[in-house]
């Protein structure tokens, strides 16, 4: 029987465990996947703590997971670009779980020389990233600060921002400076003092600012920008509101989740995607990535393996 890691009742990373599911049947724009790696995000964790109860109530018991990489073992009847046996990696709900049901248009093949475990901690962040440049409009030439670039989704904002001609700053701590110098950002230290970095680091001023990082930065960023039209939040909802800044929340009408894919694999056809891995960790063992991943300081993305 497939088997899936799911918690009937909200409280800490224990309430997790093991439990058998059906065999899922496809809709006709469907496909069910194999699932052999599962990224880990801090939504996981919220969730499952009870912290989103009134903002996403679940049905309970309740699957993790948004994102994944596998094989795909059947498809439905109007599916005619896969078929049995193709290495896919994208978004779908319940992903923690032997198979799964994902929708055609949240997908994309997974090239041989990407591996299965980087390929599945790829969507979730990439779609969050490419959304918010996408609703900053950032252009060629123009100089964007991405805060929190040391992390998944910040990490991968500072590599499409580079792709699109644009100039990075991101604020970060000292262990990101090599690789993030090496991607072609500048960082620079998160903490007090801050904006006068990135000013030193950026004489000609900063056009747009992503905040991925939810450390009360958005007043002080608008400063930097001189209003609020070009800075973004992907973390702060409450300051957000209070200074007219925008928040991305990735609801429905606002996912990007295929263009974002296509960007990643633009990335790895030129050799320059980096994704920093933690230590991958089996799925029995979601409760010790929730821990992990709640206690933070991780040197890489969080990844269930799964087969």
């Amino acid at each position: 029987m497939p088997e899936a890691i799911a918690f009937a009742t909200y409280g800490d990373p224990e309430v997790l465990q093991p439990t058998g599911i059906d065999v899922p049947e496809p809709d006709p724009d469907q496909v069910r996947i194999a699932v052999r790696a599962v990224g880990v995000n801090p939504l996981d964790w919220k969730i499952r703590s009870g912290a989103m109860v009134t903002a996403m109530p679940v049905t309970l018991p309740h699957i993790p997971g948004l994102e994944f990489a596998g094989t795909v073992e059947s498809v439905g009847d109007g599916v005619g670009d896969l078929a049995a046996g193709d290495e896919v990696f994208g978004r779908a709900p319940s992903a923690y779980a032997s198979l799964l049901l994902a929708d055609t248009a949240r997908l994309r093949r997974r090239p041989d020389d990407l591996d299965v475990r980087r390929a599945a901690g790829l969507p979730v962040a990439a779609e969050a990233a490419h959304r918010a440049l996408t609703e900053l409009q950032v252009a060629a030439g123009e100089t964007v600060l991405v805060h929190g670039a040391g992390g998944a989704v910040g990490n991968l904002a500072v590599q499409f921002a580079l792709e699109s001609g644009a100039h990075v700053v991101g604020t970060a701590g000292e262990r990101e400076r090599e690789r993030l110098t090496r991607l072609g950002a500048t960082q620079v230290t998160y903490g007090n003092g801050w904006a006068d970095r990135v000013r030193a680091a950026a004489p000609g001023g900063v056009a747009a600012v992503l905040d991925a990082s939810g450390a009360d930065v958005l007043g002080e960023s608008v400063r930097l920008v001189g209003g609020p039209a070009r800075v973004l939040t992907l973390a702060d909802p409450q300051a957000a509101q209070s200074l007219g800044v925008r928040f991305s929340s990735g609801a429905a009408d606002e996912e990007r989740t295929g263009e974002a894919l296509d960007r990643v694999l633009a990335l790895h056809r030129r050799g320059t995607l980096d994704v920093p891995l933690h230590e991958p960790i089996p799925l029995a063992g979601a409760a010790r990535a929730h821990r992990a991943g709640e206690a933070g300081g991780l040197d890489g993305k969080l990844v269930l393996t799964v087969r």
